[in-house]
C-alpha cells in the first residue's frame, strides 16, 4: 500500500497564523511536517511563499473559491476572485491542486444545481491546465443530504466530472452525511488525491434541509484515533490518496499540540509518512 504524506490544513490554526505566519509555520516544521495545505492565499501569495520557503515547507494543495460568484465575509458578501487570479496566486505559492472548499448547501438540493457545480468544476479544470495546475473539490455534509435516482448529490456530481478533476474527502463530514466512509473513499478511485483527517463523535448532518444552523463552537472534535470516525479504514481503502491532511474545525486545546497528537497517530499506525 502506498503511504500518504502528512499535511495540515492551515485553517486549523487561523488565529495563530494571522498573528504570526512565519512563526506558525516554523512550529509546524518543528513537529516534523514538511507539507501544509494553504487557505486564503489569493491576496497574500508572495508573503505566504516567502514564509513557506523560510520554514522549509511546501503547500502542494490549497483551498480557494472556484465555484461561487460571491463569498461571505463578516462585513458582507464580496465578489469571488476570477479563476485566473486564483491560479496565478496558486502558481506563486507552489500549490499544484486548487481545491474549492465549500459550496452553499442549497445548490446541492436540486439536480440542476448539482449539474451546474460539476460543469463549473470541469470548466475550472480546463482553465487550470493552462497554468499547469489541477483542481479539486472538498466536501462537507450538504453533498449527501439529498439523492437523485438513488444516487446522492455528491455521487451525481462525481459521475459528471472530467477525469482531470480531483477530490479531497473530508472523512469527518462524510460520516456526518451518513456515509460508509471507507466504502466512499474506495469508490472514488484514482481521483481521490487527499483526505481530511479529523475525528470526534458522528453528528447529525447540520446541512440537511430544515436542520438548524450549525454553531461551530458546539463541535467536539478530538485527536485523530480518539473518536468515532473510521480514519484508518478509510485511509487504507484507497491507494491513490497522496495526502493525509490533518484538520480541526475546532481544536480541543493548544492547536500545535493537537496537530502533533494527530500526526503521531497517523505515523504510529502507518497511515502517513
Amino acid at each position: 500500500m502506498a503511504v500518504p504524506i502528512a499535511s495540515v490544513q492551515l485553517y486549523s490554526l487561523n488565529v495563530q497564523f494571522a498573528a504570526d505566519m512565519a512563526g506558525s509555520l516554523d512550529k509546524l516544521a518543528a513537529l516534523g511536517l514538511r507539507h501544509v495545505e494553504a487557505f486564503d492565499f489569493v491576496e497574500r501569495a508572495a508573503e505566504l511563499r516567502a514564509a513557506l520557503d523560510g520554514s522549509g515547507l511546501s503547500a502542494p494543495t490549497g483551498h480557494a473559491p472556484l465555484l461561487s460568484d460571491e463569498l461571505w465575509t463578516p462585513g458582507g458578501t464580496v465578489p469571488a476572485p476570477p479563476p485566473e487570479k486564483v491560479f496565478e496566486a496558486a502558481a506563486t505559492v507552489g500549490v499544484q491542486t486548487v481545491i474549492d472548499p465549500f459550496v452553499a448547501p442549497s445548490r446541492w438540493y436540486t439536480a440542476d444545481g448539482v449539474d451546474d457545480i460539476a460543469a463549473r468544476l470541469n470548466e475550472a479544470a480546463e482553465a487550470a491546465a493552462s497554468f499547469g495546475l489541477s483542481v479539486g473539490y472538498h466536501n462537507h455534509a450538504q453533498e449527501f443530504a439529498v439523492s437523485f435516482d438513488g444516487a446522492t448529490a455528491y455521487e451525481r456530481a462525481v459521475s459528471r466530472l472530467d477525469e482531470r478533476v480531483r477530490l479531497e474527502l473530508d472523512l469527518y463530514w462524510a460520516a456526518a452525511g451518513g456515509q460508509d466512509v471507507p466504502a466512499l473513499a474506495r469508490s472514488l478511485g484514482s481521483r481521490l488525491v487527499a483526505v481530511h483527517v479529523k475525528d470526534g463523535a458522528v453528528i447529525e448532518n447540520p446541512w440537511a434541509p430544515g436542520a438548524p444552523d450549525l454553531d461551530p463552537g458546539t463541535l467536539e472534535q478530538t485527536h485523530a484515533g480518539k473518536g468515532e470516525i473510521p480514519l484508518a479504514a478509510a485511509l487504507r481503502a484507497n491507494d491513490a490518496v497522496e495526502y493525509a491532511v490533518i484538520e480541526y474545525d475546532k481544536a480541543p486545546g493548544d492547536v500545535f499540540d493537537d496537530v502533533a497528537a494527530s500526526l503521531s497517530f497517523l505515523r504510529a499506525e502507518g497511515l502517513a509518512q
